[in-house]
C-alpha cells in the first residue's frame, strides 16, 4: 500500500469523489430529497460494487451507538454513499432523539429482529450492551447482512467462535469497533515487522489509563429512564443468570457489572489488543494468559450528590494482563481507572524497537545491531477516528475485502480478553490450545470457559 493510501490521500479521495458523484446522480434518478433513507424509499441493490448505496440499520443507539455511529454515518452519508434506514433501541426516548437527527421518516423499532428482517438493509451496526452483541450479530449475518459490532466483539469466548464460524459460512463482513485498527501507524509497524526490520518480535507493551475520582462509568442516571420508557426485560435478556428487576443504575452503568461486561478488559483493553496484535503482521491465538486486578480504591464511595452510586462495582479498577504467543512474543497491557500515568507504547524486536507513542512509528536499533540496522521514522499519520473506521468498513464491503478489525483478528483478541477474565476471576494461569479450543491450567487440568450461568455474577 502506498504512503498516500496510508494517509487516506489521493487514492481514497479519488474513490470517494467518484462514489459521491454517483450517489448524487442516483439521488436525482430516485428522487431522494435527503441523504436519509426513509422507510418508503427504494430498497438497496445488495451492494455488489462501488456504485451501490450502502443502507444501514442501527441496533442500540445509546451513548456510543448514537454519538459515534448514528451521528457519523449520517454526517458523512453523501461522502460515503450510505443511508440511515432504521433505528432500534429498548428506549423510546433514545429512538426519538435519534430521529430528531436523521429524520422522523426513519422508522424506529424496539425489537432488533424487525430491523434484521428488512431486506433493504445491507449492514447492521450493533452497539448494544455487550451480552447482546452475539445474538444480534449472528442474526444479522445469517440474514445476509454485514455487521459492525462494537468492542468487545462479544461477552464470552465461546461466542467469539460462534461468530467466527458464522462469518466464514455466510461470507459476510464483520468489523469490530476498535477504531485504532484504522490508524495507519499500526499497519506501518506490521509492514516493517514483516520486512524483518526489527528481527523476531519478543515483547509488546501498552496501556490505557484513566483516573476518575468519582468512579469510571458512573454516568448520569437520566430521569426519562423509567419502566414506561424502556423495555427492561428485553434489555436484560434471558441469557443472564443473575436477573434483576428494573434498575436505572445497571442500565446506564452496566460496564461496572460482570453479568453485562468484563469491565476494563471489555471496554479499554480492546483499544490496545487489536492494534498491537494487528501490528505483528501475523496475529496469533495466545498460548497462555494471566491477569491480576483489584478495586481497593473503591471510587464508587467517593461519588457525591448521587445516591445511585451506592451500588459498588463488580469489576476491578486496575488490571494487568500478560499473554504469550506461539511465535515467542510476550504482550503486557495495563489499564486503570484510578491512575492515568501510562507506560511506553512499544513493540520490541531482537534487533530493534518500534516506538508507537505518537502518530508515527520510530524504529530504534538495539545497540548490538546498530551497525546493521539504520534508525527510521515513518511519516506522520492521521490520528485514529471512528469515521475513518466506518470508511474502512464501507470500502471493504464494496471491494469484497477483509476490514481492518476483521473476524480473524477479533476472534484472537477476544480469546485473550476472555482468558484474562478467567485468569483474574478464577485465580489461574490459562493455557489455550487453538486446535481444540480447550483451556487448561498449569497442570493440564481442563477448565470450562466462563459463560452465561457459570458463575454467580454471569
Amino acid at each position: 500500500m502506498s504512503s498516500t493510501q496510508h494517509k487516506g490521500g489521493d487514492s481514497r479521495r479519488g474513490f470517494l469523489k467518484r462514489t459521491t458523484g454517483m450517489a448524487a446522480a442516483a439521488a436525482v434518478a430516485n428522487q431522494f430529497k435527503t441523504p436519509v433513507y426513509g422507510q418508503n424509499q427504494a430498497p438497496s441493490a445488495n451492494v455488489t460494487g462501488a456504485n451501490n448505496r450502502i443502507v444501514c440499520g442501527f441496533v442500540g443507539i445509546g451513548g456510543q451507538g448514537f454519538g459515534a455511529h448514528v451521528t457519523n454515518v449520517h454526517k458523512y452519508a453523501a461522502e460515503n454513499n450510505t443511508a440511515v434506514a432504521a433505528l432500534c433501541d429498548v428506549s423510546k426516548t433514545r429512538i426519538v432523539n435519534a430521529q430528531k437527527l436523521v429524520g422522523s421518516d426513519v422508522k424506529g423499532y424496539e425489537h432488533y429482529e424487525d430491523v434484521i428482517a428488512r431486506k433493504d438493509i445491507d449492514v447492521i451496526f450493533c452497539a448494544t450492551v455487550d451480552h447482546w452483541h452475539t445474538k444480534v450479530s449472528l442474526a444479522a449475518l445469517h440474514s445476509g447482512k454485514h455487521v459492525y459490532v462494537e468492542k468487545p466483539m462479544c461477552r464470552y469466548m465461546g461466542e467469539a467462535f460462534q461468530l467466527y464460524d458464522a462469518v466464514k459460512s455466510t461470507g459476510k463482513i464483520l468489523q469490530v469497533g476498535s477504531q485504532g485498527c484504522s490508524d495507519m501507524k499500526w499497519h506501518k509497524a506490521a509492514e516493517w515487522i514483516k520486512a524483518d526490520k526489527i528481527g523476531p518480535v519478543v515483547m509488546s507493551q501498552g496501556s490505557y489509563m484513566r483516573n476518575t475520582p468519582k468512579g469510571e462509568w458512573n454516568y448520569k442516571v437520566q430521569s426519562w429512564a423509567t419502566p414506561e420508557d424502556l423495555n427492561w426485560t428485553l434489555w436484560m435478556g434471558n441469557q443472564i443468570k443473575k436477573q434483576v428487576g428494573f434498575n436505572a443504575d445497571h442500565y446506564f452503568r452496566w460496564r461496572k457489572y460482570y453479568p453485562y461486561c468484563a469491565g476494563l478488559l471489555g471496554d479499554l483493553f480492546p483499544h490496545k489488543l487489536h492494534p498491537y496484535m494487528l501490528a505483528t503482521g501475523n496475529p496469533e491465538f495466545p498460548t497462555r494468559v494471566a491477569a491480576v486486578g483489584n478495586k481497593k480504591v473503591n471510587t464508587d464511595s467517593k461519588a457525591d450528590g448521587d445516591s445511585k452510586t451506592a451500588y459498588t462495582r463488580d469489576v476491578p479498577e486496575i488490571i494487568q494482563l500478560i499473554a504469550e504467543f506461539p511465535s515467542g512474543m510476550v504482550m503486557h497491557i495495563t489499564s486503570s481507572t484510578v491512575n492515568e500515568q501510562g507506560s511506553l507504547e512499544r513493540i520490541r524486536g531482537h534487533k530493534a524497537t518500534l516506538d508507537m507513542s505518537s502518530n508515527k512509528v520510530e524504529l530504534r536499533p538495539e545497540r548490538p545491531f546498530a551497525e546493521e540496522i539504520d534508525p527510521e521514522i515513518s511519516q506522520t499519520f492521521e490520528a485514529e477516528s471512528v469515521p475513518a473506521h466506518h470508511r474502512n468498513l464501507f470500502e471493504s464491503i464494496r471491494l469484497h475485502k477483509q476490514p481492518n478489525a476483521n473476524i480473524d483478528l477479533a476472534t484472537k483478541v477476544q480469546t485473550v480478553i476472555s482468558l484474562a477474565e478467567m485468569s483474574e476471576r478464577l485465580g489461574v494461569m490459562c493455557y489455550f490450545d487453538s486446535t481444540t479450543r480447550k483451556v487448561t491450567d498449569g497442570t493440564g487440568r481442563e477448565i470450562t470457559p466462563i459463560t452465561y450461568g457459570t458463575l454467580d455474577l454471569s
